[in-house]
């Protein structure tokens, strides 16, 4: 028994003389796990002290930088990190639309995508770079290019595309390729009122016509978003900046229907006559709203292709009938014997001597085309006589003239705000205290002025209405506006009368008559002036009025260098007032006050004087 008590004890010290046991080994007391002299090491306290100390300025310095990062102390990393999660957005208003004064849209925005890209985030095979440049109608070496542009974080990659397929751009499912909502102008009439109505550049902003002199009012306002998106390309955050402000409907005073009736009469006379180019305008008399102004050679507002935009040329764009001015011939022999009436050297029955169709002006002959003997002041406009003319003129005083011509707008540009059109210009009419006796002989019969078709235009309401003339306007009025006299009433009556005679069978422009309506007007023939002289280039004019009994009307055309030997104002520019005058008369549903039919005898070819 105490053998086995004594093994026993022995047992129990070694489990108890373990490190950490109750026991020693030789007393059998118990030990506590403290005491192992191991944790005896006394350590030095300031060792402690600092690295509490160290933790701390790490934590201090954590701050810190933290702070310095979020209060703004650092614009170059927000900004990278704004490129990178942010973006603001532009979101166009809607432009407001041009219509007819009837209503008709001439020009409105529709709807459409802009493609644009992140390059540092695309990822797409070459099949899908190839397949979108095919989508987008670029070349696939350009469309590499801009995605290869490691300096920006943002490119387009084509502007106003159609909406159908920016949705199969967004089907491809790109990394980094996206769409933003904007607009593109369309113009349904194209070519025919492309002069009037202008065009908008990619941007939707107006390079031409009365988009670029309304930009302002159809424009609006554009509005603006800021998006943010998380490290997936998910948006986050969606807000508002500026919200976009639709700009105003316009309404021009042209006529859709008589607009169309122009352009067609214009292009079929210039390319029967192998013209360079021509330019017509219709006026309404009461108003002096303009129904039509058409201009060809002409172009396509709704190319968007900057390759094909770029073949257009100064030709196509000008709008001759406003930017324009040629010598306008016998067209300004009206004017001159209305101011001579007015000044009591003339009247309508007075009989001239024309004979022997010359006269001498400071050494300077003076010829008609076609000789006549004696003729009457009626006479003298009808057969478009040049001696006649300057007899009437001769001693009447150089202010006199001058300020008919100035008084119906000649020399002087139509107010913007008027016309409602920037670029129109003034042509050209000299002081008269510089005329020379040859020179104010030659400005009688319509050589040494320059005016715009639509200047012409405006002067002969002075002859369709009772003396006076109103402001001319491409945007339709409210009302009427004031009216300047010029020309005594009976006197403009007296013109009209010889004006109709100009274009029976004895005057110059038998081409211009029109059936069931009484027709008056003047042909214009008058040689170009280049490089200081005179050459044999012409341009052909005609400006009159319809129905004489009550004009409603007033119609100019004017045909550039026309060919084929036949370039006369009573050939090439007539007949297409008479079409353009026939077309608006109906349309504006004008009672007839004429025969039925012409004269059958209509001259074939018309001679008349320059």
């Amino acid at each position: 028994m105490k053998l086995l008590r004594a093994r026993s004890g022995a047992a129990g010290g070694e489990r108890n003389g373990r490190p950490g046991g109750g026991r020693g080994s030789r007393t059998g007391e118990r030990v506590g796990f403290n005491a192992n002299p191991l944790l005896a090491v006394k350590l030095p306290a300031w060792r402690s002290k600092a690295l509490l100390f160290a933790l701390f300025c790490a934590f201090l310095m954590l701050v810190g930088r933290s702070v310095y990062l979020q209060s703004g102390m650092s614009p170059g990393l927000q900004q990278r990190g704004d490129a990178r999660y942010s973006r603001t957005l532009d979101v166009p208003a809607t432009r407001g639309k041009v219509t007819d004064r009837n209503g008709v849209v001439l020009a409105a925005s529709v709807p459409a995508r802009a493609i644009w890209a992140i390059p540092e985030d695309v990822d797409a095979t070459p099949a899908q770079v190839a397949q979108l440049a095919r989508m987008l109608d670029l070349p696939a070496a350009e469309l590499k290019r801009r995605l290869a542009n490691d300096d920006r974080s943002f490119v387009y990659l084509r502007r106003q595309v159609e909406p159908a397929v920016a949705d199969a751009i967004a089907k491809m499912k790109l990394a980094g390729i996206h769409s933003t909502r904007e607009f593109k102008r369309f113009y349904p009439e194209g070519a025919a009122a492309a002069h009037v109505v202008g065009f908008t550049n990619v941007e939707d902003r107006g390079q031409e016509g009365i988009e670029l002199a309304n930009e302002r009012m159809l424009a609006g306002r554009t509005g603006s978003r800021r998006v943010i998106k998380d490290n997936l390309g998910r948006v986050v955050e969606d807000n508002w900046l500026r919200e976009p402000f639709d700009g105003r409907d316009l309404s021009l005073a042209i006529d859709n229907r008589i607009q169309y009736v122009a352009m067609t009469a214009l292009r079929q006379s210039i390319e029967q006559h192998n013209a360079k180019a021509g330019a017509a305008v219709v006026l309404d008399v009461h108003t002096g709203e303009v129904l039509a102004l058409a201009n060809w050679p002409s172009f396509d507002p709704n190319v968007r292709n900057d390759q094909r935009r770029a073949r257009w040329n100064l030709d196509t764009l000008r709008n001759r009938a406003i930017t324009d001015i040629f010598e306008p011939g016998s067209t300004l022999k009206p004017f001159s014997v209305a101011a001579a009436m007015d000044a009591g050297l003339a009247r309508p029955e007075q009989r001239v001597n024309t004979a022997p169709g010359r006269i001498v002006v400071g050494g300077r002959s003076i010829n008609d085309t076609h000789p006549h003997d004696m003729l009457t002041v009626e006479q003298i406009v009808a057969k478009s006589s040049n001696v006649g003319t300057v007899k009437l003129t001769i001693d009447m005083p150089a202010e006199r003239l001058w300020s008919a011509y100035a008084g119906v707008g000649f020399g002087q540009a139509p107010a913007a705000h008027e016309l409602g059109f920037s670029g129109a210009v003034a042509g050209r009419l000299r002081p008269y205290k510089a005329w020379r006796p040859v020179e104010q002989a030659t400005i009688a019969y319509g050589y040494g002025v320059s005016v715009s078709l639509l200047q012409l235009a405006r002067a002969y309401t002075a002859f369709a209405r009772d003396g006076d003339v109103v402001p001319v306007s491409l945007l339709k009025l409210d009302a009427p506006p004031a009216s300047v006299q010029v020309f005594k009433p009976e006197t403009a009556r007296a013109m009209r009368k010889m004006l109709e005679m100009a274009v029976s069978d004895e005057g110059t422009a038998p081409q211009a008559r029109i059936a069931g309506y009484r027709v008056a007007g003047k042909t214009g023939t008058a040689r170009k002036l280049k490089d200081g002289q005179y050459v044999n280039a012409y341009v052909g004019s005609f400006a009159g009025f319809a129905p004489v009994s009550d004009p409603r009307i007033v119609v100019a055309v004017m045909i550039d260098e026309p060919g084929g030997g036949r370039y006369y104002g009573g050939d090439v520019a007539a007949p297409v007032f008479a079409q353009i005058a026939a077309g608006a008369l109906r349309t504006l549903q004008v009672a007839p006050d004429g025969p039925a039919a012409p004269s059958p005898r209509i001259v074939a070819q018309v001679r008349e004087g320059m």
